[in-house]
């Protein structure tokens, strides 16, 4: 029998270190595996001298928080590299050997060089978690926390697989959202590209030759050249101020006042506000689902929707929940005080705190709000593509109204 002394990680995340006896390395490390152990580095000792296996990828990232990180890691990165981890710890392959793969296998240079930070990380005994947490701008506090939950319970794999259900589904809705608004979009841009180029390029020189040819020009005649004659003059002033004054409201929005000002007229826009609502709330009931579903306790999961459901209005109104909840009362009561869903909504969550069923009322609750939001998306969008094509019509009519009325009145003048 020969000696080893090994450095590993539990499952847990926490470091060990210790002497094992065994024939060789290899059942060295099947005798570390049947323990729960994961070694970063097997060391051997034969006459005095000592032969080192660092298990492990073999260009590991310096740490130290993202920087030196460039480059563009989109949201459904992040979300595939949740997935892959989860079906990895599924097969029990411990999480240094699942990042080091996941790494090495990535195409995104970017998110293969914060990988590797968190698998040298892990291996210098930081919890998966910690090792995530360094990394905010990827890893959020729902990400990291439930993550956290996952190790302390000993169902890591499980968690990532529920939490890669819930990127996956945030990341279709989102999809058939854009999906729908793209040719809204496309029509008015094309619309206004149109009506600018007609008014800063064509109808100066037209404008041009007809004043030569009338003294007396029609009133939607004037209107359009007065306009043509200001864009036409004065583009660079416009551009200014335009840019200008979406850089100010884009400043604004970010102190905590103008984004507490936007979130409250996004809510109580005509039409447009349930939307926005029924996203939020259905967001806050999956989120909150998922955590309780993991096994984060209710407080604690309400602190963290509370910071991740995107909007301070509601934000507000769920923090009220929370501290009503901790004064002993159940979820549905301040849900049904406050008013934040519909009544029905409202006592199936009553239903699942009593059945001992919370999470899976809360995911039902999640899918009622969706289905509510993608039916009044789909509305708005059937009727705003028209709007907006009409609109964009008008205007284009008026235009050529206003250029063939000097016409006509100069073909009745040589008549």
């Amino acid at each position: 029998m020969n000696a080893f002394r090994y450095q590993a990680v539990e499952s847990s995340g926490a470091p060990v270190e210790g002497v094992i006896e065994a024939e060789d390395r290899r059942t060295a490390l099947q005798i570390l595996g049947r323990r729960g152990l994961f070694p970063s580095s097997l060391e051997a000792a034969a006459n005095g001298q000592a032969a080192v296996i660092v298990t492990g990828s073999k260009a590991a990232a310096p740490a130290g928080g993202e920087t030196g990180i460039r480059g563009r890691i989109r949201r459904r990165d992040i979300t595939a590299f949740t997935r892959e981890m989860s079906a990895l710890l599924a097969a029990a392959i411990p999480i240094p050997q699942a990042l080091d793969g996941l790494g090495e296998e990535e195409e995104n240079a970017s998110l293969r060089a914060v990988i590797l930070r968190i698998s040298e990380s892990v291996r210098k005994g930081a919890p998966l978690s910690s090792a995530m947490a360094e990394h905010p701008r990827l890893f959020g506090n729902l990400y990291v926390s439930m993550i956290h939950v996952g190790e302390e319970a000993g169902a890591l794999q499980k968690v990532m697989a529920d939490l890669a259900d819930l990127m996956e589904h945030e990341d279709e809705v989102r999809g058939e959202v854009l999906a729908a608004v793209a040719y809204p979009a496309f029509v008015l841009c094309f619309g206004l590209v149109t009506v600018t180029v007609l008014l800063t390029l064509v109808m100066p020189r037209l404008f041009g030759m007809l004043q030569d040819m009338l003294k007396v020009l029609p009133l939607p005649t004037l209107i359009l050249l007065k306009i043509s004659h200001f864009l036409h003059s004065y583009w660079p002033w416009v551009l200014g101020g335009v840019g200008a004054a979406v850089a100010g409201a884009r400043a604004y929005i970010r102190t905590p006042q103008g984004a507490e000002f936007y979130d409250a007229v996004r809510l109580r826009l005509p039409a447009i506000g349930p939307v926005f609502r029924a996203a939020a709330l259905g967001r806050f009931a999956r989120t909150l689902g998922t955590l309780v579903r993991s096994g984060v306790s209710l407080l604690p999961a309400l602190k963290i929707v509370e910071s991740t459901i995107g909007n301070r209005i509601l934000a507000k109104q769920i923090a009220r929940v929370s501290e009503e909840t901790r004064g002993g009362d159940s979820l549905a009561t301040p849900l049904r005080k406050l008013g934040i869903f519909p009544r029905t909504v409202v006592q199936m969550i009553d239903v699942g705190e009593e059945s001992g069923k919370l999470d899976e009322m809360l995911l039902k609750v999640a899918d009622i709000e969706e289905r509510h939001m993608r039916a009044r998306t789909k509305t708005l969008i059937s009727l705003l593509a028209p709007a907006l094509i009409l609109v964009v019509g008008a205007l284009v009519g008026f235009m050529v109204i206003a250029l063939l009325l000097p016409i006509f009145r100069m073909s009745r003048a040589i008549h």
